[in-house]
């Protein structure tokens, strides 16, 4: 079935990570008075659930609102101080990926479990506003990860005709089942990412990085 769509995360996938989620966090539980002994454990629940929304990891982290709100705008403003200093990379091959997806009449979505201002910020420091049709980020009315709405408002939007058209590639397990929601056919899971080999063994594609992923399209029955 011929592909119509690709929803690309970003960081990990499509943007190198290289630690800065965990670092930008690491400022974020500070600024929010956190214990130092709960660092490790928290940590630990931050990499078991990356590609979720990051204001949903921070309410489950602490229990109160007004605190997980700072210390999400803390995260936020972290991780903007890093990509402003140059620390945001692009994985090798991945705009190459979006510009032949787009050449060859497949659409393409960015999306992200950051905030809005985080996502444009990337997009800015590495110049590809506009290299893909969309870029979305949970909000009003759009879930973050693992549900399965930013795959299917970017369908709406972007007019797909059939959800089976659709692939979708991250390097978490949150990224895989977002995408088996939506009912997309082709699921790719990335090693680039946070991800690790075991945790997207649900993903009906495994891929050593973005750049293998035109060859999959190619493959699917048409």
């Amino acid at each position: 079935m011929t592909t119509e769509l690709v929803v690309l995360d970003m960081a990990g996938t499509t943007v190198a990570d290289d630690g800065l989620v965990v670092r930008a966090f690491t400022a974020a539980i500070e600024t929010a008075g956190v214990p130092e002994d709960r660092y490790p454990e928290m940590l630990r629940y931050v990499t078991d659930t990356m590609g979720q929304s990051k204001i949903t990891v921070f309410r489950a982290l602490i229990e109160d609102e007004t605190r997980a709100q700072q210390a999400n705008s803390a995260f936020e403003a972290a991780y903007g101080k890093l990509v402003e200093a140059g620390e945001c990379t692009p994985v090798p091959g991945a705009e190459d990926v979006v510009r032949g997806l787009r050449e060859n009449g497949v659409k393409v979505a960015f999306t992200t479990g950051f905030a809005p201002a985080t996502q444009q910020a990337i997009l800015d420091a590495l110049g590809w506003r506009g290299l893909a049709d969309l870029a979305l980020a949970p909000g009003d009315g759009v879930r973050g990860r693992p549900f399965p709405d930013l795959v299917l408002t970017a369908a709406l939007r972007l007019e797909v005709t059939d959800v089976r058209r659709i692939a979708v590639v991250g390097d978490t397990a949150s990224d895989v089942l977002c995408g088996l929601r939506a009912g997309a056919s082709v699921v790719a899971g990335v090693l680039t990412g946070a991800g690790r080999r075991e945790d997207l063994l649900e993903a009906t594609h495994l891929l050593g990085s973005v750049s293998e992923l035109p060859a999959v399209l190619e493959g699917e029955p048409r």
